[in-house]
């Protein structure tokens, strides 16, 4: 890559910004800026579900039927309470756990089972999570912490419904069903977003936690290639850089950050052609 560099270039950035250069573009730092597709991956899938999860939540609060709200309560109520790192560490944990307890039932002999003193209970009971698997189930846990948060936002979008328009469309012949989709979701969306965007945000955040399910990340990576090199064979390559690294981080969750609140300020102006909302 270095040597497809223009002649002006090179003699430009000189002997020390090429070695810079080339430091920069080595293997592992390739692969770092590779394992951004992680974070990215991590923060769509998760606000996807999320948003998923919401509606249902939602949905189920404004259910008639007496179970499905007190589902609704609960998830909308307890699971905001659980600290995303607990339930980022848990859920993949004990579904990996239950999957290899069902295993063993199926393919460790009777023996194995009575003698086991460990875990898994035999070595044919073993799963091997690949990192895909792994950021699958990162993406459900978040969908599921955070679609709790959107649940209740989406829920107190729903009552912030004029219901003077939801009467006026019932008195004009609208089914209830209809009054429901045409109306109070239609509308429910111009004063959910700005508490969706701040839920989009704090997913964002939590994407940095991916490294805690042995997801080699962006904050995998800077911690790396931060950390104190040392080569037997040259010495100390640099010492602790880490702090650059992180700003580098810092530097890409701002800009997700102003990007994020530009493609809101673009929806929520597009929800709002053709509503007239008092001052």
């Amino acid at each position: 890559m270095i040597e497809l560099l223009p002649d002006w270039l090179s003699s430009w950035l000189g002997p020390d910004g090429i070695d810079t250069l080339k430091y920069l573009t080595n293997g592992k730092h390739m692969a770092w800026y590779a394992s951004v597709q992680y974070t990215l991956i991590a923060a769509f899938l998760g606000a996807a579900l999320a948003l998923l999860f919401g509606l249902l939540g939602a949905a189920m609060k404004f259910s008639k039927v007496a179970p499905l709200r007190w589902i609704g309560n609960i998830y909308t109520t307890m699971v905001r309470g659980v600290p995303d790192v607990l339930f980022l560490l848990f859920f993949p944990l004990a579904l990996e756990q239950l999957a290899e307890l069902v295993m063993a039932y199926m393919y460790c002999s009777s023996e194995d089972l009575a003698t086991a003193t460990g875990w898994p209970l035999c070595k044919d009971a073993q799963w091997f999570l690949s990192t895909t698997e792994y950021l699958f189930m990162a993406c459900l846990s978040f969908g599921i912490v955070y679609g709790a948060f959107a649940a209740n936002v989406i829920y107190g979008a729903m009552q912030a419904v004029p219901k003077g328009q939801l009467e006026a469309a019932q008195a004009f012949g609208f089914t209830e069903k209809q009054v429901f989709w045409r109306f109070r979701v239609r509308q429910m969306w111009v004063y959910a977003l700005p508490g969706l965007s701040n839920v989009w945000l704090l997913l964002l955040k939590a994407t940095s936690l991916l490294s805690l399910l042995q997801i080699t990340d962006i904050v995998a990576w800077a911690d790396r290639l931060g950390a104190p090199n040392y080569l037997a064979m040259a010495g100390l390559v640099h010492p602790d850089w880490r702090w650059k690294y992180y700003l580098v981080l810092f530097i890409f969750y701002i800009l997700m950050t102003m990007l994020s609140e530009r493609f809101f300020g673009a929806l929520q102006a597009r929800a709002s052609r053709g509503m007239v909302r008092n001052n």
